[in-house]
């Protein structure tokens, strides 16, 4: 067996019956799925039985952990050389192991990942969203592709690595959020070699509205300091551009009160830029339009989490579970 495809889930088996239609697809058919329920209230096992007869499948289930300890508890009944993780709210197109395999084939590599897009049939809140994520105007380009501020690290909706090398770093760590780039910065300092895919792409649903965007983004800029405190050193400057932009926003407006309406301008223009990006992208001025306050709420939230994960962590020397502990979500 050469790829166990791994999946944790948490009440998705909608998603999941997408998603596991789409591996049957896959040109390339020397691979296994590893479904772990991780303490679904609304299990999938009745979805994964649907495909029994079409996947080489396992179907697996254990308490509510988070992410992490699913993960890590299907890659221990895994069988492949290597380890594919996706997020259950993925599709995969049906050239997506062969482009996988052959990335393998021209230049191996320890470990890698790929990026995601919008699907045409998602709707305009998650086609807005989608390209908050991955435009060069907002943290796309923190996050993979030809353009970018910082250097490539997987992310656990689309990433891979050899079965010895996720053994030899022990798998996701413990935190609830940021726990795949821990694992990619792990990958990095003990030398393995990681590449981005560009072709090895997959459809990311995200999420479905701005109210749990907004939670999402705010984790991951908690995660941003916390993954600070375990690696020093990593956090770079670009990644404090999201905190700029949410002390920048409201000082701009209160400029524009007080002196001239001229200190919006620089927020005007970026809006321009915003709708006129998403527009061509996506084909739709609905979208460009809803891409406004998709960029505003994952920069806005982003910021909001790191600015105060860097007043828990840093001024009140709080520790890293019991600062948080009331974001974790299942």
């Amino acid at each position: 067996m050469k790829y166990s495809i791994i999946i944790p889930v948490y009440n998705r088996p909608d998603e999941v019956q997408e998603l596991l239609e789409s591996l049957t697809h896959q040109r390339y058919t020397d691979f296994e799925v590893i479904i772990v329920e991780d303490g679904s209230s609304k299990p999938c096992d009745s979805v994964v039985r649907q495909f029994a007869d079409k996947l080489q499948i396992q179907y697996l289930s254990k308490p509510n952990g988070g992410p992490s300890a699913a993960r890590n508890y299907g890659a221990a009944q895994a069988q492949g050389q290597y380890f594919i993780v996706l997020d259950s709210d993925c599709v995969v197109p049906e050239g997506y192991l062969a482009e996988v395999d052959r990335e393998l084939s021209k230049q191996p590599c320890d470990a890698w990942g790929g990026p995601d897009k919008a699907d045409s049939g998602f709707t305009p809140i998650q086609k807005a969203i989608s390209y908050s994520m991955t435009s060069f105007l907002t943290t796309g380009g923190i996050r993979g592709g030809k353009q970018k501020l910082d250097k490539f690290y997987p992310r656990s909706f689309n990433m891979g690595l050899k079965a010895e090398v996720y053994r030899q770093l022990g798998g996701f760590s413990n935190m609830r959020f940021g726990e795949d780039i821990d694992l990619s910065l792990r990958i990095f300092e003990q030398g393995y070699s990681c590449r981005l895919f560009p072709k090895a792409w997959v459809w990311h649903k995200r999420r479905t509205d701005f109210r749990k965007f907004f939670r999402q983004v705010i984790n991951s800029g908690i995660a941003r300091i916390n993954l600070e405190m375990r690696h020093p050193g990593s956090l770079k400057l670009v990644h404090a551009l999201p905190a700029c932009f949410t002390i920048g926003v409201p000082l701009l407006i209160i400029l524009a009160i007080v002196w001239s309406p001229w200190w919006l301008a620089p927020l005007g223009l970026y809006i321009l830029l915003l709708v006129i990006g998403a527009t061509m992208r996506e084909r739709s001025l609905h979208v460009g339009l809803l891409a406004v306050p998709a960029a505003f709420v994952q920069l806005g939230g982003y910021g909001m989490g790191f600015l105060w994960a860097w007043w828990r962590r840093y001024v009140l020397h709080q520790q890293e579970f019991g600062a948080f502990s009331k974001t974790f979500y299942k």
